[in-house]
């Protein structure tokens, strides 16, 4: 071999020997415990897993994450931040921790409540309001004569009498009617227990009367 092909056999070494060094270099395998340390650190210093508990698991370069997380996204987040370099699978048996509502939902439950609460509120003043509508109409009602005017004593009094003398059952009683503050005292004799009763009825359902005092006793008139 002459010097100039010798030195020739020495590039063509050399030039093919530099891309082998290389790839093997660039395969170089990571070890499973280093590949662990990475993906758990990445893990750890992700802000949307705090609060997670993930376990790392490395085997064959195959990542297993087992434990548990808030949410499918997290799960998916945890994933994806375990595919490092130098893993060639990730296997996630992550499972999602069943939560309360959350506070949103909490707070649109409160506000249904509260609507529901101001609801029945209104409805039941609305009722007592027209509760109080009729008794005050009714009071009105009672309160106020044929004509309109405002039923006093001495109308009541005069009805009374009046609806006496012409009810059969009280033909020959001696009733003396008295009437203050629209209470009514029935005083005298009646024919029967019958026309005693009946004078009670007769005074208990005249307009503006809110009570009757019943002294009438049986016998002949006197």
């Amino acid at each position: 071999m002459t010097a100039r092909n010798w030195i020739a056999a020495l590039a063509l070494g050399a030039l093919t020997a530099v891309p082998a060094a290389a790839q093997t270099s660039s395969t170089a395998k990571v070890d499973d415990s280093t590949l662990k340390s990475r993906v758990e650190a990445r893990l750890q210093n992700d802000t949307t897993l705090k609060g997670d508990n993930i376990v790392v698991s490395v085997e064959n370069a195959t990542v297993t994450l087992t434990g548990t997380v808030h949410s499918k996204a997290e799960k998916d987040r945890a994933k994806e931040l375990a595919k490092v370099s130098g893993v060639k699978d990730v296997d996630s048996k992550l499972e999602v921790e069943a939560t309360g509502p959350s506070t949103t939902d909490k707070a649109e439950a409160k506000t249904k409540e509260a609507a529901t609460k101001t609801k029945d509120a209104t409805v039941k003043a609305g009722e007592k309001t027209k509760d109080a509508a009729e008794k005050v109409g009714e009071t009105t009602k009672d309160v106020a004569a044929t004509t309109g005017e405002v039923i006093t004593d001495s109308w009541i009094t005069t009805k009374i009498s009046a609806d006496f003398v012409n009810e059969d059952t009280l033909k020959g009683s001696d009733i003396n009617v008295d009437t203050k503050d629209h209470v009514v005292t029935l005083k005298g004799t009646v024919a029967s227990a019958a026309g005693k009763a009946r004078a009670q009825e007769i005074a208990k359902t005249t307009k503006g009367v809110t009570r009757v005092v019943n002294t009438l006793t049986v016998g002949p008139k006197k």
